[in-house]
């Protein structure tokens, strides 16, 4: 007997567990020539802002020992012309599509979703709030609970999708932040978004990106991940995506294991443009060999 991967999100029902993750998939079109994109558990479009950013000087991204560190700078077209350019084809598919929304300020989320409420196309969006909240002196909206809370009930007030939080692992506890993002109306959340990092280049004595500090993703992250991930899903009744250095089927159990109801591909992406749904298939093939009929039979049966 096949197992089912199908699984569902705030409602959303995905055919498979696996979402491609915001900012290493572009928008999603680009990658049409390369994979099946209706195959896709879902996407996560990169980050959009209200107006245009270019992002941070190069270089911006560097491989080190178990993953890479980036420092793109939320490099995007800004939300009017996604709208315009790419939203188009990505309403005729029938994959789930979230928009990743990022800001320096509430007004940014709230304006960024108000536009994007008015078409059609997506199922959700996914909140990037590991961004400095510039009015509050730059305290970054993932570390005060507070100023989550705020961001997220005032989003909340405009969409008429369902609104996923993604969280920072750059914070003392995660249990707080999580349920302060449950009490302000998230409808799920994703964990986790880059670990700050510093790659050095001896020779030079500079940083070898050219902004300097960057966020570390891939495979060495994995590990504190699946902690995060565990801890955030237990001290919260909405769903939990989890991500942060899957390049297995069977990492893609150990997530759901930990709790998470469905999990977010980045990196691996970056060498292998189709590595979502290989891991689709692989966590396919592990469900059989377990004699696990469904995905859902997976999802929080860690053995503490």
């Amino acid at each position: 007997m096949k197992p089912s991967l199908e699984t569902k999100i705030c409602a959303i029902t995905l055919k498979n567990p696996v979402i491609a993750a915001s900012g290493a998939f572009a928008y999603g079109v680009e990658f049409e020539r390369l994979v099946d994109l209706n195959a896709l558990g879902g996407l996560v479009v990169k980050g959009l802002s209200r107006e245009p950013m270019e992002g941070n000087p190069p270089p911006r991204v560097y491989e080190t020992e178990g993953g890479m560190i980036n420092s793109i700078g939320l490099q995007n077209i800004g939300v009017r012309a996604f709208v315009e350019q790419k939203l188009p084809r990505l309403a005729q598919l029938e994959t789930a599509v979230f928009a990743n929304v990022f800001g320096y300020e509430v007004s940014d989320y709230v304006e960024v979703v108000r536009i994007l409420d008015d078409h059609p196309g997506l199922a959700g969006y996914e909140l990037n709030v590991s961004c400095p909240n510039t009015s509050h002196g730059g305290i970054y909206f993932s570390s005060d609970p507070s100023l989550l809370a705020e961001v997220i009930s005032s989003v909340k007030n405009v969409a008429h999708r369902p609104v996923i939080v993604k969280l920072s692992p750059n914070v003392d506890a995660i249990e707080p932040i999580a349920r302060a993002a449950e009490s302000a109306g998230a409808d799920a959340l994703s964990l986790v978004n880059t670990f700050i990092a510093l790659a050095i280049d001896p020779h030079t004595r500079r940083p070898r990106l050219g902004a300097g500090f960057g966020g570390l993703s891939g495979p060495a992250i994995k590990p504190i991940a699946l902690r995060l991930v565990l801890q955030a899903a237990h001290a919260v009744r909405i769903p939990v995506i989890g991500l942060g250095g899957i390049a297995s089927g069977a990492d893609a159990a150990e997530f759901l294991i930990a709790g998470a109801t469905a999990v977010e591909v980045g990196t691996a992406t970056f060498w292998d443009p189709r590595s979502p749904l290989r891991i689709a298939r692989e966590l396919a093939r592990f469900l059989k060999r377990e004699r696990i009929a469904s995905v859902g039979e997976l999802i929080d049966t860690l053995k503490l």
